[in-house]
């Protein structure tokens, strides 16, 4: 670590893009370990967005951590420590990756119960083999009911615009329709919009967003109103009870779409409270080639309210161990008792 880098940061995003501020100038750090680790908590201190909300004191972490730094440590050692440090955001959305390792927080989901058989859904409620696929989207007509049932397992799976009118047209004569995204961990924002626009007549807003405009942790722009658009009249929409089915491991996209499905009237949110992130995530470089991601643009709920921690359900319910034993999901039987008698 001999040489002097500049800090690159990759804005993602084109719409985002459009509604950041120029970057502002490039800070130079040495490629030492005490340049690399001041660079690290620079790009923090200047440009991550929960600090306030999280009450997290990143002067003094700057302290603490630094005081565990020596010249000569090796790479893995320097790694650990600034993985422990980045671990005080306890934010999903911040990794640091290199060469040999990626940091990550997983204590938003680790702590609770699952609330979710894989095995148990796709044997006793999709009938494996027997499902139909359409992209992403594993789907059928429950048994026991006239009630559709769709799994949604990651949102990072693109889904076509024909995708959904194939699966809504196989729901049309349905009482409604059960969207299951437990364990979702995220993916594609378009996913989540081109989704949620089959259930709603028309546009309203969904949300909204802000971004940093200084790099003191309060500078923020205004709100701006995040919009979720209707899909035309040519494609097939469902305007009957939608339950959707939530746990601790619905994060990122997830996370948003659960925020603007829970916005219409004929949609119910039945599970456990998701996992949240709700900052969107851009990254820049340290001075020796690691990359660091974090939450830099946070997003908000049709109400103003913050969901980086995650969102209630309208329905609480948990997956009963006994149920579990016995082949049932006892998530998916209280949002069918919802859709049939709305209770």
């Amino acid at each position: 670590m001999t040489t002097m880098r500049t800090i690159r940061t990759w804005w993602a995003g084109a719409l985002l893009a459009l509604l950041l501020p120029a970057c502002e100038p490039a800070e130079q750090f040495d490629d030492t370990v005490y340049g690399n680790f001041d660079a690290l908590w620079s790009i923090l201190d200047s440009r991550y967005c929960f600090f306030s909300y999280k009450d997290v004191d990143w002067d003094k972490v700057y302290t603490d951590y630094r005081a565990r730094l020596a010249p000569d440590m090796g790479e893995q050692a320097f790694f650990d420590v600034c993985a422990e440090m980045l671990g005080e955001l306890r934010d999903g959305h911040v990794n640091l990756a290199s060469s040999f390792d990626v940091a990550r927080y997983w204590e938003w989901f680790e702590a609770y119960p699952e609330n979710f058989d894989r095995e148990l859904v796709m044997k006793n409620y999709l009938h494996q083999p027997d499902y139909r696929i359409a992209a992403g989207l594993s789907y059928r007509i429950l048994d026991d009911c006239n009630i559709g049932y769709v799994y949604y397992e990651n949102f990072s799976t693109p889904v076509g615009e024909s995708n959904l009118d194939q699966v809504l047209l196989a729901f049309a004569a349905c009482d409604g329709i059960i969207i299951d995204v437990r364990n979702n961990g995220g993916g594609e924002l378009s996913n989540v919009h081109r989704i949620a626009a089959r259930f709603t007549a028309a546009d309203f807003v969904s949300g909204y967003i802000r971004h940093k405009t200084g790099p003191a942790h309060d500078d923020f722009s205004d709100y701006y109103p995040v919009v979720q658009h209707t899909a035309p009249v040519y494609r097939m929409h469902f305007a009957k009870p939608v339950a959707v089915l939530t746990n601790r491991r619905c994060y990122s996209a997830t996370n948003d779409f659960v925020a603007v499905m829970s916005c219409l009237p004929q949609v119910a949110v039945v599970g456990d409270r998701t996992g949240g992130g709700s900052g969107l995530p851009f990254s820049s470089e340290l001075p020796l080639g690691w990359i660091v991601r974090f939450s830099a643009s946070p997003t908000y709920s049709a109400d103003y309210e913050q969901i980086e921690f995650g969102i209630d359900p309208d329905i609480s319910a948990a997956l009963a161990p006994d149920d579990a034993a016995a082949g049932i999901d006892s998530i998916i039987e209280r949002a069918k008792r919802w859709i049939l008698s709305g209770e």
